[in-house]
């Protein structure tokens, strides 16, 4: 995901170090693997949903092909409407 080497990382921690202070960076440690934490759950929580909606519609989709199997079967059966020319009579134009 990101490309970030030892260097870099050691970098990071210095400038954190200057800005917040040897006495807050545990804190700010603390919170922000809290906060990397509750994200992965949020996007565990969210593929788990994806997946069983996935699961619910591939069930669904046999059911439905077939009650309209019979539909489609009979439709060669059907007759033409023969156009009267009533409708046309009653739309404003």
């Amino acid at each position: 995901m990101f490309d970030i080497g030892f260097q870099e990382l050691v970098l990071i921690f210095v400038v954190a170090l200057l800005v917040f202070g040897p006495k807050r960076l545990p804190e700010i440690g603390k919170s922000l693997g809290r906060g990397v934490a509750e994200l992965k759950k949020a996007m565990n929580d969210m593929q788990a949903t994806i997946r069983e909606e996935e699961e619910k519609l591939k069930k669904e989709v046999p059911d439905i092909t077939s009650d309209i199997k019979p539909f489609s079967e009979n439709a060669g059966n059907a007759k033409p409407v023969e156009n009267t020319g009533k409708d046309s009579e009653k739309s404003p134009t």
